[in-house]
């Protein structure tokens, strides 16, 4: 009898602690794969950079500034996608500063567009510009490239973009003589009507302006035009001289290199096309990309040709010494 009662609370007992061991079991496994899960999810990395901000030297988190220059250099109201790739070139540029000195030297960046890029602090942008909203949109788009480069060949590209191109954009070395092979020709899918201006100019204050002498038939004071590729003028001769498409556009202010002339009444009608130097990535193109489907990824890949997307941390040589 007393054998058989000790059996039976040893069955009893077996009963009660098979169902807790289970249970325990499997709480201690879902904790396991969780942690598993973690520890292969996107790990955010933070760095930090010089602003240059009218002379003035400030340390900024590199996120926080690509989030600046994404609200002034692009509208918010762009697809997301466009947002993105923004944010990437953005990002890219600011870092080549960072690692190779830069154009002021110092590896800074400043918050002039005309030298570097733009920069609204979401504060400035709410003020004067923006809806929290709107705010919240590009956060989400710069958030989600976080610490994204693009590379070409293992090395930071030279991330140069700009607001839309008239048709296709420029090879760099019809612009600034230097050949890259990621900065070449490319069809762009925007309207050849964004951007389109007109400047007109007296002949006295051409004449000025470009040193020369405008004599005799004003149909003949633009002669010897000569073409890019992508329809930019490369050099035409303008009275006794000479020039090229790219010094008139920084002498006369114009828009673009894409651009016709009329002269009427002593007056000459510079009829341009397109809104900057037209090399590297149309914002405007990357616009339209993604209104037709593209990923941020597919639109920089286009524009940039044969690059790489990189995490900072992934390449060494990105890494500030």
């Amino acid at each position: 009898m007393k054998s058989s009662k000790v059996f039976l609370f040893q069955f009893f007992l077996l009963l009660f602690l098979i169902p807790v061991l289970f249970l325990t079991m499997v709480r201690m496994n879902t904790v396991d794969t969780t942690a598993t899960e973690a520890e292969f999810s996107p790990q955010e990395e933070t760095y930090t950079i010089l602003i240059n901000n009218g002379g003035e030297l400030q340390e900024m988190d590199l996120e926080q500034y690509v989030l600046g220059v994404t609200l002034a250099e692009m509208p918010a109201d762009f697809e997301p996608e466009a947002l993105k790739a923004q944010a990437v070139v953005a990002r890219t540029f600011a870092w080549k500063a960072a690692i190779t000195g830069g154009k002021h030297g110092d590896s800074s960046v400043c918050t002039n567009s005309r030298c570097c890029q733009g920069f609204l602090s979401p504060e400035m942008y709410l003020r004067y510009y923006g809806t929290e909203a709107d705010l919240e949109k590009v956060q989400t788009a710069v958030h989600s490239t976080n610490a994204v480069v693009i590379t070409y060949q293992g090395e930071l590209i030279e991330a140069t973009y700009f607001s839309s191109s008239g048709g296709s954009t420029e090879d760099a070395v019809a612009v600034w003589g230097n050949s890259y092979p990621y900065l070449v020709r490319k069809d762009s899918p925007e309207s050849d009507s964004i951007g389109e201006a007109t400047a007109a100019f007296s002949r006295s204050y051409l004449e000025s302006a470009l040193h020369v002498r405008l004599e005799g038939d004003p149909n003949r004071w633009f002669h010897d035009w000569v073409k890019t590729s992508s329809g930019g003028v490369a050099n035409v001769g303008i009275g006794n001289g000479s020039f090229s498409g790219t010094e008139l556009r920084e002498i006369l202010n114009l828009r673009s290199t894409v651009f016709s002339v009329k002269v009427k009444n002593d007056v000459v009608f510079f009829f341009t096309k397109g809104y900057g130097h037209r090399v590297g990535m149309s914002q405007y193109g990357a616009e339209a990309m993604a209104a037709q489907g593209n990923s941020w990824e597919e639109i920089l890949q286009y524009y940039y040709t044969g690059v790489s997307l990189e995490k900072i941390s992934q390449l060494q040589q990105l890494l500030p010494s």
